[in-house]
Order: C-alpha cells, then sequence, then structure tokens
C-alpha cells in the first residue's frame, strides 16, 4: 500500500523512484573524469545563477560554462524516447515540463552571459568532454581579452 498522499502505486514502485539518481549518473561521472584528466576543474551539481533555483550538472563559474547531460527519457531525447504504457497522461506531461524547463533555463543562462552545453545520456563521453575542453578554453582566452565580463 502506497504511503497516504502519495503519487505511487505501489511502495515498490515508490521505492524504486526515489532510487532514481538527480546527480552523479555514470555518463556524469565519466564526463568528469574525462574533464579532470584534462586539466579542467568545475563544481558538480551548482547553481549557476544565485537567484536560478536550477543546478547544472557541470559548472565552469569564471568562464560561465553550465554543462547538462540529460537522460534520454526524463528530458525527452529525440532518438530514445519511449512514451510511458503505465499512466501516460502523468509521465508524458512530466516529461513535457521537464522539457520545457530546459529551454527556460537555457534561455536564463543565455541572458544572463552563460554558454549552455547539453548532451545526452547516450552520447559518447569523450566528444561531449572534447567539446566541452575547447569551449572552456575558448571562454578562458574571451575572459583574458577583456571580450567576457567576470561579474555580470
Amino acid at each position: 500500500m502506497p504511503p497516504e498522499g502519495s503519487w505511487a502505486s505501489s511502495a515498490a514502485r515508490r521505492r524504486n523512484m526515489q532510487a532514481i539518481r538527480s546527480r552523479d549518473t555514470k555518463p556524469e561521472w565519466l564526463l568528469r573524469r574525462l574533464l579532470h584528466a584534462q586539466g579542467l576543474r568545475y563544481r558538480v551539481a551548482a547553481k549557476p545563477l544565485p537567484g536560478l533555483r536550477r543546478t547544472a550538472d557541470i559548472v565552469f563559474g569564471p568562464t560561465k560554462v553550465a554543462v547538462f547531460v540529460d537522460g534520454c527519457y526524463w528530458h525527452g531525447c529525440p532518438e530514445h524516447y519511449v512514451p510511458p504504457k503505465t499512466n501516460p497522461g502523468y509521465w508524458s506531461g512530466k516529461v513535457a515540463g521537464n522539457m520545457a524547463r530546459d529551454r527556460d533555463t537555457d534561455q536564463r543562462l543565455t541572458d544572463a552571459g552563460w554558454t549552455v552545453l547539453r548532451f545526452w545520456e547516450h552520447q559518447p563521453p569523450e566528444e561531449c568532454a572534447s567539446e566541452v575542453f575547447r569551449v572552456v578554453l575558448d571562454r578562458r582566452e574571451e575572459l583574458s581579452e577583456g571580450k567576457l565580463r567576470r561579474n555580470e
């Protein structure tokens, strides 16, 4: 029997859903490991903007680069998302809300001068790390040339 007021259909389903990680997933961990090996230092699961109640998976504060590694199911990957068979109204709405929030987050960060990089969990971590490395180095160069403001 699910706890009173719970959306879960059963106690087992509730345990299963609670076990899903929101951070430190294997794709995130692999990407962080590669970035660290290339000498980059970053913050994990951090808020890029103080007033924004959203966290990026990897944040390079001084260069204003926010990296997100999105799960194919939870963020509606065009290649791998499969609509749920159980309670489709609830779950499809939830995924659509996640996608809308992702776009809003991207826009807010971009408006504040941040570069937003989004990757799907199925993308090769080496390719993702290569792109992140290139963008961070480009932003560092812009910062040193005075094209990028540190505290906006």
